[in-house]
């Protein structure tokens, strides 16, 4: 099979394809023909040796993928075989044509959706899920969405706006800025310009919850456009840190920093939640790019340009 390999640190043209030996599903594990691969900004990172954990090479990178199972490791999992589903890897091997994952671990993806907006939704889905839930979003609320062009920050957008909360988002470029308002947004800034904190006060005054996408200065800058009693949710560090708001910061301002609740019974119902809510067409993940597999680095390049919106994918097959 033809796989991505990473055997040492460094920029995009790390990755390289090269023919691999099929993996064989183990006891306990599912093999999948791989159609499509989800690509994170974080494998951009864990590529560079810059990530917030460590992995050791080399190593088929990927941590998403869906296709259809061809085989499985014990007998009582037989049931899976030919079935289109979505899963995690466990951190790698995610690049490939063939990967092997748990088949405890699966999710089918539902009748009459495509398997694309499935593997689109694997990571982002339950992630902006887990935000909104644990913010606690209510109608009325002003709420700020930072990197609302990428792959959660559209979904935070669609998943506000259904709360009846009045939509701010930011997001760095025009062409992102247009993508974020045609979502729903009512107001829509690009976070690159020196006024746009500016620009969300004369629009909404301060914001109620901040989902923070980004970190670094514009995080410090979205925190002080909290009101008092206000949340602020983390779920990406697009400028390379997490955001530097102290509890005692918070305290002072009357802010709460929500942390969410990342049990893997959680994240599994979360992530049922959004297939669910997409297959019944209340939540659309965006697919800005797709790269095929051989192209890796050229998706990675893409991704830390930040030339990108919504998801990119490696169609594998």
């Amino acid at each position: 099979m033809r796989a991505v390999w990473l055997k040492e640190f460094g920029g995009p043209e790390a990755l390289v394809a090269a023919e691999t030996p099929d993996p064989v599903a183990g006891p306990g594990q599912a093999l999948v023909e791989v159609e499509f691969a989800n690509i994170t900004f974080v494998e951009t990172q864990l590529r560079a040796g810059t990530g917030p954990f460590t992995v050791e090479l080399p190593m088929i990178p990927g941590n998403g993928v869906g296709g259809v199972v061809t085989s499985v490791g014990t007998e009582a999992d037989r049931r899976l075989i030919g079935r289109r589903v979505v899963s995690g890897t466990g951190g790698s091997g995610g690049y490939a044509e063939r990967a092997v994952v748990d088949a405890g671990g699966l999710f089918e993806v539902p009748d009459g959706m495509e398997l694309d907006t499935a593997v689109a939704l694997l990571a982002d889905g339950r992630t902006a899920m887990s935000m909104a839930e644990a913010v606690e979003l209510r109608a009325g609320e002003r709420v700020l969405v930072e990197a609302a062009a990428g792959g959660v920050g559209t979904l935070l957008v669609q998943l506000a706006r259904a709360a009846g909360a009045r939509v701010v988002a930011a997001a760095g470029g025009a062409r992102k800025v247009g993508l974020a308002r045609g979502l729903g947004a009512d107001v829509a800034v690009d976070y690159r310009e020196p006024d746009w904190t500016e620009r969300v006060r004369e629009a909404v005054g301060g914001v109620d919850v901040v989902f923070d996408g980004v970190g670094g200065t514009i995080s410090g800058s979205a925190f002080g456009l909290l009101d008092r009693g206000g949340r602020m949710i983390s779920f990406g560090l697009a400028s390379g840190e997490w955001a530097n708001v102290s509890e005692e910061a918070a305290a002072d301002r009357g802010v709460t920093l929500v942390r969410p609740v990342t049990t893997p019974e959680k994240m599994r119902s979360l992530t049922e939640r959004a297939l669910a809510e997409a297959a019944a067409g209340r939540l659309r993940p965006v697919i800005g790019q797709r790269f095929p597999l051989d192209r890796a680095a050229d998706a990675h390049r893409a991704i830390q340009s930040r030339a990108t919106v919504g998801k990119t994918l490696l169609e594998v097959r």
